[in-house]
């Protein structure tokens, strides 16, 4: 009995990685669990930026055991895809300088092709893509250039289920901000879809998100987006610095 006791091999526990990045976020060992589970939110189209930002910081510290796939996944699955989050920042800021030549600078490599010449490819491919995504904020035409890069790289985007989805639903919330009525061309150009897919589209949007198809055909028709804050503001009053007449009335006697 003592013997066997001896020889009895302790259990294994197994953790979450939740579990694993609570414990001991900087341990290196914990790599090909975070990995791992980079591909898991890509297959099952879920989403964990502390995770993986971990990854990305332990990559600094193991720069030789650091995957550009993984990474690349990360910027498009866990960065461009949460668009308007500013994900895609703090991520691309914990990429070694290896991979992406001064990070720190990347708003000016955007404007000077020598910079981003010194990039791996597909890494300057998705800093391009973030930029144009970002300033379409201010300029709705920029969206047209997006889906004009992103068919240049389709092995990039096309990896990750849900890419396409994810940026016509940041679309549609960017055209929310400045629209009340969006003239179908410009919606058309901004989630990429056009002709009977775009009709299918509009109807589902229409039964579900309460949308509005007004009468027209072909480009001059007009959608009508649900009421926000943005597209319908309203002045509110502001009741705080009110004051109430019977009050104002007491003085009168103390001015006269």
């Amino acid at each position: 009995m003592g013997r066997e006791r001896e020889t009895r091999k302790p259990q294994q526990v197994s953790y979450t990685v939740e579990q694993l990045i609570a414990v001991n976020p900087y341990n290196p060992d914990i790599l090909p669990d975070l990995e791992n589970y980079v591909n898991e939110q890509v297959s099952s189209q879920t989403y964990s930026l502390d995770a993986n930002l971990c990854l990305l910081r332990l990559y600094q510290f193991e720069p030789e055991r650091m995957s550009t796939q993984i990474v690349a996944r990360i910027l498009v699955k866990q960065a461009l895809m949460a668009m308007p989050a500013p994900d895609f920042s703090l991520c691309l800021f914990l990429i070694p300088e290896r991979v992406v030549f001064f990070s720190q600078y990347l708003f000016l490599c955007l404007r000077h092709t020598c910079c981003l010449n010194q990039m791996e490819e597909q890494f300057k491919t998705l800093i391009v893509l973030s930029h144009y995504l970002e300033v379409c904020t201010f300029a709705t035409g920029r969206l047209r250039q997006f889906w004009d890069e992103a068919a240049k790289s389709r092995h990039i985007v096309e990896s990750v289920p849900g890419f396409e989805q994810a940026i016509q639903s940041y679309a549609i919330h960017v055209l929310s901000l400045t629209y009340q009525k969006v003239p179908r061309p410009v919606l058309a150009e901004a989630i990429n879809i056009e002709g009977l897919s775009l009709d299918k589209f509009l109807e589902h949007q229409e039964a579900n998100c309460g949308w509005i198809l007004e009468k027209g055909h072909g480009r001059g028709q007009l959608i009508v987006l649900p009421h926000n804050e943005f597209n319908h503001p309203e002045l509110k009053k502001n009741t705080a610095d009110n004051i109430p007449l019977e009050h104002i009335t007491r003085i009168f006697p103390i001015l006269g």
